[in-house]
């Protein structure tokens, strides 16, 4: 059963990626995901990418196109019988000409003697009201 430091921690994990991308600070990523993680960005037009090198290379790719602001809310946490969490939250990316972006994180998450680690990540855009 997660303890509530568990819940803490899982919940600042996925809080600390927000701020590490708005910083550009790439080289820390194994702080949030696990070395193999895979993160899939295809329901956005890109890839689905795996290992924190692919991610780190798809993310300076972009450049001036990725949000200037990373903002993520609504974090729900289920642990599955197994002992992994599954994390759902909801994103907001601010663009540099001031529009905003809407996505939602499922998330994957594993203890490792590291800590825990998102091993798995899913992003989806929220473009239309009232649909998953």
């Amino acid at each position: 059963m997660l303890t509530a430091e568990d819940r803490f921690a899982i919940t600042d994990l996925i809080n600390l990626h927000g701020h590490m991308t708005d910083r550009g600070d790439f080289d820390e990523l194994h702080a949030v995901f696990a070395e193999e993680v895979t993160y899939d960005v295809s329901a956005l037009g890109g890839d689905i990418l795996v290992g924190l090198t692919a991610y780190r290379e798809a993310a300076l790719a972009l450049g001036d196109a990725h949000p200037v602001a990373h903002h993520v809310t609504n974090i729900v946490l289920n642990e599955a019988p197994d002992g992994t969490v599954r994390a759902a939250s909801k994103g907001l990316g601010v663009m540099r000409d001031g529009s905003v972006g809407s996505v939602t994180y499922d998330d994957n998450i594993e203890r490792t003697v590291a800590g825990w680690k998102i091993t798995r990540r899913v992003v989806r855009p929220r473009r239309a009201p009232l649909r998953p």
